[in-house]
């Protein structure tokens, strides 16, 4: 026997009863399931009506569900993340708590030396009771994030996945897991677009005719996943020199958080780390300006001739995609040099 739902939270009790009556379950996307709903009244008995008819009818636009592996592992990626934050929430009270003493040592603060400075500071005896509080839960959550950190690099060192996303510039053990439970089964995208739009990294748009509106991004898939992209897109910045050119013109164009938005959502489509059919070949380097892309073979996917890819998060911010290698395939002759290529496409 099948059984359709929509996706909703706190229904992994349901989930675990119909496993143990051995019933088959289909989870489906809500908001395909709504604009298949016609009518304006909104009942229990017509929703359950309208899963039944999509059921029969072979609609039902089930969606994938993770295993229960993959679940319990992304707790253990979820409560290190939480943890994490608690710390630093610890750490800024402690850190203000200083200033206000007159010790302005920053990162310092947390040095043997700065610890000590921190411990004989006098204060009055409720800030003192709360410095020691303070003290002692960083210094517990310190030891349970290390033990979680731990516990999250030998369960990547276990997949190739992961392997191969941390040959990536900024990429950690901690980020490369993240990016492998929350993708999932890899054949389920077709190119780096459809990864963009599944964790949301894609921008907003209302386009209309020959006007094309857009807006920020849709933050529509894992926020944790673009955390930590984030992350790695800032350390890949601040160590590699190749990215790091590519982050300093449109930080100097438009604004430092365009820019880092925009290196986090490239790092999707520049990663072939999970085995996705990539579509962006090591025949392309991207770089950053105004226009659009003249000659830009996408992918196998048909996407719309002007799709994510060629143009910015805002109106003017554009990634123009330029051909480094592979001439011929593109334009049918072996023969024309890539400096002349180059010149011709910039002239356009």
């Amino acid at each position: 026997m099948r059984v359709g739902i929509e996706a909703t939270g706190h229904a992994r009790w349901f989930e675990r009863l119909l496993a143990e009556l051995k019933f088959e379950l289909w989870i489906g996307d809500p908001a395909k399931i709504k604009a298949a709903r016609v009518r304006k009244q909104k009942t229990d008995r017509q929703d359950a009506q309208l899963l039944l008819r999509l059921l029969a009818e072979s609609r039902f636009p089930r969606i994938w569900v993770p295993t229960p592996e993959n679940r319990d592992l992304r707790q253990l990626i979820w409560h290190r993340h939480r943890l994490v934050q608690m710390r630093t929430r610890a750490m800024n009270q402690i850190q203000a708590a200083a200033m206000n003493e007159g010790v302005r040592r920053k990162k310092t603060l947390w040095s043997k030396t700065g610890r000590r400075q921190l411990e004989i500071l006098p204060l009055a005896p409720w800030a003192a009771r709360r410095r020691q509080d303070l003290l002692e839960l960083v210094d517990r959550l310190n030891t349970t994030i290390d033990e979680l950190t731990a516990a999250a690099e030998q369960e990547a060192r276990k997949r190739p996945e992961a392997l191969r996303l941390m040959t990536h510039p900024g990429v950690g053990p901690i980020t490369a897991l993240a990016f492998v439970l929350v993708l999932g089964s890899p054949d389920r995208f077709g190119c780096g677009h459809q990864i963009g739009s599944y964790l949301g990294l894609i921008p907003c748009e209302d386009s209309s005719a020959y006007r094309q509106r857009l807006g920020h991004i849709t933050k529509q898939g894992s926020s944790l996943l673009r955390f930590l992209l984030t992350e790695a897109a800032q350390a890949a910045v601040r160590w590699d020199p190749d990215w790091r050119r590519r982050f300093v013109h449109p930080a100097m164009r438009r604004d430092r958080r365009i820019a880092k938005v925009a290196m986090h959502a490239n790092w999707p489509s520049a990663s072939t780390g999970c085995g996705v059919r990539d579509s962006i070949p090591t025949d392309f380097a991207v770089r950053f300006a105004r226009g659009k892309a003249c000659l830009r073979p996408w992918c196998e996917v048909n996407h719309r001739p002007l799709d994510w890819a060629s143009r910015s998060l805002s109106r003017e911010f554009e990634v123009v995609i330029m051909v480094e290698r592979a001439i011929g395939e593109m334009v049918g002759s072996d023969r024309i040099p890539p400096e002349r290529l180059h010149a011709n496409l910039c002239r356009r």
